[in-house]
């Protein structure tokens, strides 16, 4: 009877644990969304020119950088709970002080400083929900609490898509108070992960991240990971970014590209379910192969499709497969890395790949700039996730050997 009673109050704690990891990466893909769809708002308020607004925009993703390095360092050290309280309460402060600034230079600071929020976040989200269960079924639990990125970026979408605001504030009010709110229930409520309290605290404090990254029997899965993460998360950055205003090169109207948008996006809430679910039931190199079959198939029919029902069918399908993929690459993290180690794994990768997610939608910039058409952009992108691939299939086939 005690064993029984004990099992139910385990699976509750792990399923408010996912719950409020899926809320906290809601709020994430909203603040992706956020700073795009508000851009011309920003413009005008502040008399921004385009190459100040695009500072406006990396600033807030060059936080993610050391954001996410600490945030996985010290999670490994003091604990994912605190981190991530820490992170959310950072996140929050300067989202909400985004309304509040008068000057130029001071929006810049305050998108960083909510960067480095947002990206310590991440690591903590995916090794708490990793944590949270058992071995087999961590892919799952990682893609039940990212799909809330997706989820959080298509709210918005489907906010300018409609029209459903004239306020440009209402979206960093809602991206800070929410999560403000959300602290004291973070605290009652989330449970430490039981694998970190179970490592022994003099293996944790004598683990450099160098060490922890780069010992010889890690440094090949470290450098496979970092190389998968960088070139899909850059390519998931492109078609996040520029995936309307490619729609608008192609003819259709702004409203229509926000729609396509919105349909990427669900096919991405959508894939990243799946993907994730099956990551822990199929072979994974099979998987892996099936994921980025599906990124290059969708690229290549973005490339090909004329009418625009097509091109909103094929938005849908490369969301299933492009961000459902970054679901698939995070769950990854929580089998290359070991418990005293996993924090330090996912934040480094994490970081990486926000360097794709810079590097990217410059590049696709300048092919405009250069005049390149919107079906080379598409085609671009392909020996970029060839790359990914293959550097994923590797990895994938040495877990299989450990």
């Amino acid at each position: 009877m005690n064993m029984a009673i004990s099992e139910i109050e385990t699976k509750k704690k792990l399923n408010i644990t996912i719950l409020l990891c899926f809320f906290i990466a809601v709020i994430e893909g909203m603040d992706i969304q956020a700073v795009g769809v508000v851009a011309t708002s920003l413009k005008e308020v502040f008399g921004l020119d385009k190459s100040q607004l695009g500072l406006v925009f990396s600033a807030g993703i060059l936080g993610l950088l050391p954001g996410a390095v600490l945030g996985g360092y010290y999670a490994d050290k003091i604990g994912r709970k605190k981190v991530l309280i820490l992170s959310v309460l950072l996140f929050s402060l300067f989202t909400i002080c985004m309304v509040l600034v008068q000057s130029y230079y001071s929006l810049l600071l305050v998108r960083f400083l909510a960067g480095l929020g947002f990206g310590a976040a991440l690591p903590n989200l995916i090794t708490l929900a990793s944590e949270s269960v058992i071995p087999k079924n961590r892919g799952k639990a990682v893609g039940l609490m990212y799909c809330g990125m997706p989820i959080g970026a298509a709210l918005v979408a489907l906010w300018v898509a409609y029209d459903f605001s004239e306020n440009w504030k209402t979206i960093f009010y809602i991206g800070g108070i929410v999560p403000l709110l959300l602290i004291p229930v973070l605290v009652k409520f989330l449970p430490e992960s039981k694998d970190f309290m179970g490592v022994k605290t003099e293996k944790l404090e004598h683990t450099t991240m160098l060490n922890a990254l780069f010992r010889k029997n890690m440094r090949y899965k470290t450098i496979l990971f970092w190389v998968g993460n960088f070139f899909t998360t850059m390519v998931q950055y492109i078609m996040l970014s520029w995936l309307p205003s490619l729609f608008v090169e192609l003819g259709f109207s702004k409203q229509e590209g926000s729609k396509a948008q919105l349909f990427f996006l669900i096919g991405a809430t959508i894939g990243t379910i799946l993907l994730s679910y099956l990551i822990d039931r199929w072979n994974k190199s099979f998987v892996i192969l099936m994921m980025y079959a599906g990124i290059l198939t969708g690229l290549f029919l973005l490339s090909i499709s004329i009418q625009l029902k097509m091109m909103y069918m094929a938005a849908a399908f490369t969301g299933i497969f492009m961000i459902g993929g970054i679901g698939v690459m995070y769950a990854f993290g929580s089998f290359v890395y070991p418990t005293e180690s996993r924090g330090q794994g996912v934040g480094a990768a994490s970081s990486i790949g926000r360097l794709g997610a810079i590097v990217g939608p410059m590049i696709v910039g300048q092919l405009l700039f250069l005049g390149s058409g919107t079906s080379m952009i598409f085609l671009a992108a392909i020996p970029c996730i060839v790359s990914a691939a293959i550097c994923m299939f590797i990895l994938s086939k040495k877990l299989q050997r450990v």
